[in-house]
């Protein structure tokens, strides 16, 4: 059974672009997409993923303010932060962060080994 993966970001583009990644691995699949964090928290409860995608800067609750309240839920779910912003926002969420990985969207072809170092099939 391939892994389930939740993928956040505002743009339409980027989300479309993930999901064409996704559709040429057996391992995984998107189960979900969301616009914005709030939105990504409620598709969490109710599609149980296996690992989450967050883009940083989206509307009604970042990334960040979005993987803290994903954490507190699923603690044991990991969460990929894909941002443009890969090394201002390491320097900024310090040691005790909710997010697995930060991996800059300039890294987008590497995305599946990202995911595969987090949820081994």
């Amino acid at each position: 059974m391939p892994k389930t993966i939740l993928v956040a970001d505002d743009s339409a583009v980027i989300r479309k672009c993930l999901c064409r990644i996704f559709e040429t691995e057996e391992d995984y699949d998107i189960c979900a997409e969301a616009v914005n964090g709030e939105e990504a928290i409620a598709l969490a409860m109710q599609h149980k993923p296996d690992l989450i995608v967050l883009d940083f800067q989206m509307p009604r609750m970042n990334g960040i303010e979005a993987a803290y309240e994903l954490k507190r839920i699923m603690p044991n779910v990991p969460i990929i932060l894909f941002t443009n912003h890969a090394d201002t926002v390491q320097f900024a969420v310090g040691r005790n962060s909710p997010i697995d990985l930060i991996v800059p969207k300039s890294d987008a072809f590497h995305i599946i080994d990202h995911i595969r170092s987090l949820i081994p099939v």
